[in-house]
């Protein structure tokens, strides 16, 4: 009989790294659910009886699993922010909860500066144009004219937070020969050397050509860009989201796109998802758009694997994992 700690797997899970973790467990994986239920709810009692780490990702570690978990030590969220966890009840047990910072910070500054190349190219726009049987022989130079876009080299990018993903858009920009400034707040103003300027926001918002924003959604940030903050956008300037859809007023965004105050708009995250097909922005030929794939990769699944078992490895040879949200609960 084994004398491992038993190890419950609900999230998609690199193999690799669930040999890794049978060094030190006896791992039990589930089938990955998207329906973003309880642990409680998903038949799985038996193993939650017996488990002392669980890994999960959309299934929701709630009272109710605790209870059927009597046995926990520790929650690995595969997720940057535990949504998906009761913190305050898994403190109040002394379980840390640990989480995989970052995990797609490289494949999300992929798709916002993929986001932010199709917007200022009109790409989107073009492919719908060619599909349409558009193309005649009539105008051949017809989408010369049409889908005229502009260069990156020489222009100002603007990108509202620094984090790991505002970083990785930093890089890609620097390689397409772009000047960048910076707005986050908690940043020195030396951060990136020459690589880019921190600067205040009102500043950004009034000297790039191109605005991208990184920064977490949180109480401060909400509604970040309203209607002030998008009238300061010099006309001809293009914005790009693939952070969070609260970031930005609505209304004020759909009025601004409206008024063609935006050379250009691309979207990967929207205030309502699934998108209302009759929202306003769908009517506009200078929006561009995307569902919500800034995270859709199997790099991901392998990354957050890789950062949940370090943090483990880090838990289980009794230090304090930097990836842990609740510290507290080591003292709890």
């Amino acid at each position: 009989m084994s004398t491992k700690p038993d190890l419950v797997i609900t999230a998609a899970f690199d193999p690799v790294q669930v040999d890794e973790l049978r060094k030190h467990f006896t791992v039990h994986t589930v089938e990955p659910s998207i329906a973003g239920s309880s642990l409680s709810a998903r038949g799985i009692d038996e193993l939650l009886a017996n488990a002392e780490v669980v890994i999960t990702e959309l299934d929701r570690v709630d009272e109710d699993s605790l209870t059927k978990a009597p046995r926990l030590r520790a929650v690995v969220s595969c997720r940057a922010n535990p949504v998906n966890v009761d913190i305050a009840a898994c403190t109040a047990r002394g379980i840390p909860v640990l989480t995989t910072p970052a995990r797609n910070a490289e494949v999300t500054a992929d798709l916002a500066f993929t986001l932010l190349l199709m917007t200022v190219r009109h790409t989107s726009q073009a492919e719908r144009w060619l599909r349409a049987g558009n193309w005649s022989s009539d105008d051949v130079f017809a989408p010369y004219s049409l889908f005229r876009g502009v260069q990156l080299s020489g222009r100002t990018l603007g990108i509202l937070g620094g984090g790991a993903v505002g970083r990785g858009v930093l890089r890609r920009a620097r390689g397409f020969g772009m000047n960048v400034i910076v707005y986050d707040p908690f940043l020195p103003v030396d951060a990136f050397g020459g690589e880019a300027r921190i600067a205040p926001l009102d500043e950004v918002l009034t000297s790039s050509d191109i605005i991208t924003l990184h920064v977490p959604l949180m109480e401060e940030t909400v509604g970040l860009l309203g209607a002030r903050e998008l009238s300061l956008i010099r006309p001809g300037s293009f914005l790009i989201n693939a952070a969070r859809a609260a970031l930005i007023d609505e209304e004020a965004l759909v009025n601004a796109v409206a008024e063609r105050r935006l050379a250009g708009l691309g979207l990967d995250v929207f205030w309502q998802e699934p998108t209302p097909t009759d929202h306003p922005l769908f009517e506009s030929d200078i929006v561009t758009m995307t569902p919500h794939i800034a995270g859709a990769s199997d790099d991901v699944i392998r990354e957050h694997s890789r950062i949940a078992v370090d943090g483990l490895t880090e838990w289980r040879e009794g230090r304090n994992p930097r990836s842990v949200k609740n510290p507290e609960a080591f003292s709890a």
